[in-house]
């Protein structure tokens, strides 16, 4: 009872060999009442900082544990064995710069991937309490894995992978009297390279 933090709810007595206990029936209907519901409290004055803000507040710490998620798997940061103190600060730099890019570059190309386009003001019309939704384009993206234009719908890293496929080759003509001269040749871009940079603005 005590690890389940049961034992409020009951009242119980060691008598003469003979364990004797019975439910406090107001105290579990009580916390009955109380099942499934949470209370966010906040030192901000109403003025400030309504109910309704309180909770998206609250919420967005599922943004920061998908930072370090992000810090730590996508981004592929690893334990550093720094010896100075600038050495860590320069280090923990990087990796919130990093981080800043790859934010930014997951909104730019939020209509590529499949995640939400227009997720902040989705979250200030809906109820903060009530469970999220995917959005009807969402779930269009994500039945036919195609863009509106018939392009591929990819995760971040997939795309960025898409995107890697791009190279720069160095050629060089032959001739029989002289060495050729050379010359540097980019891939054109597929369909899905040039969309990702117009959404760059590149």
């Amino acid at each position: 009872m005590l690890r389940y933090k049961m034992g409020k709810h009951f009242d119980w007595e060691y008598k003469d060999g003979k364990l004797q206990w019975s439910r406090r029936q107001e105290s579990i209907d009580r916390e009955a009442d109380l099942d499934g519901i949470y209370v966010i409290r906040t030192s901000e004055p109403a003025e400030r900082l309504c109910a309704e803000d309180a909770v998206r507040n609250y919420k967005r710490l599922a943004q920061v544990e998908q930072a370090f998620r992000c810090l730590k798997g996508d981004l592929r940061i690893r334990p550093i064995y720094l010896r100075t103190a600038a050495h860590v600060r320069a280090h923990i730099l990087l990796c919130m710069l990093a981080y800043y890019v790859e934010w930014h570059l997951r909104r730019a190309w939020a209509p590529l991937l499949f995640e939400e386009e227009n997720l902040e003001q989705d979250r200030q019309r809906r109820d903060p309490v009530a469970p999220a939704e995917a959005s009807a384009a969402v779930k269009r993206k994500k039945a036919r894995k195609r863009t509106p234009e018939g392009l591929e719908v990819h995760s971040f890293q997939t795309l960025l992978e898409a995107l890697g496929a791009r190279s720069r080759a160095t050629c060089r003509a032959r001739s029989n009297d002289m060495e050729g001269a050379a010359f540097q040749q980019i891939t054109p871009p597929t369909p899905l390279q040039a969309k990702a940079r117009q959404l760059l603005g590149l």
